[in-house]
């Protein structure tokens, strides 16, 4: 029996995005998942080195890689038609529930323990899932800075919308990261290769 999960993966690219939105840049699921392992990766790193907790970072990019992998099934569907009502978040809940199940299906026998914790989101502890639901909620911050710093004011209220998600985290790292690292979206890269003191790419 052939084994389709990595092919399924790999169709992430193709799933745009920001649907509603009239973007300057466009973005997809795979590079979405990149950038949020990327950034759960490096919360979790902040929360060890600088807050000292006891944080794995790498289990942390691991849960990050694949939280929206079942999207290859049911599409990305917008953050304004999902959320709704509870009763149409519920339902959209079971299809990724279901979702998950299938996708899992397609993974070798030998491998499935390990990624069926993955595909079903059962993070190990509640607080891994926060911080990993707090780095997919920084990307879509970092892409709203993205496209107003380009011009592109259709990004407004969504920026404001994953400000106001990200301080009801109430996570040190990512206030860390507010302060030390989002502020480099908003330059180009000329200022980006003067603060280091070198001549633009």
């Amino acid at each position: 029996m052939p084994h389709h999960f990595l092919a399924y993966l790999y169709r992430l690219q193709y799933i745009e995005r920001w649907s509603l939105m009239r973007k300057t840049t466009g973005e997809n699921v795979a590079e979405h998942s990149y950038h949020t392992a990327l950034l759960a990766h490096l919360l979790a790193s902040i929360a060890r080195r600088v807050f000292g907790r006891d944080v794995d970072p790498e289990k942390a990019a691991a849960y990050a890689l694949f939280h929206d992998a079942t999207e290859v099934f049911t599409g990305d569907i917008p953050t304004p038609v999902k959320h709704h009502n509870p009763e149409l978040l519920g339902n959209f809940r079971q299809i990724e529930r279901l979702a998950a199940e299938r996708l899992l299906s397609t993974v070798p026998e030998a491998l499935q323990d390990v990624y069926r914790p993955l595909l079903s989101r059962e993070a190990d502890s509640p607080e891994m899932a926060k911080l990993v639901k707090a780095a997919d909620v920084l990307d879509a911050y970092l892409k709203c800075v993205s496209e107003m710093s380009a011009g592109n004011r259709e990004f407004a209220t969504a920026r404001k919308q994953m400000e106001e998600r990200l301080r009801s985290f109430d996570l040190p790292e990512v206030a860390w990261f507010l302060e030390n690292l989002a502020p480099s979206f908003e330059k180009t890269v000329d200022e980006l290769s003067e603060d280091i003191g070198g001549d633009s790419v």
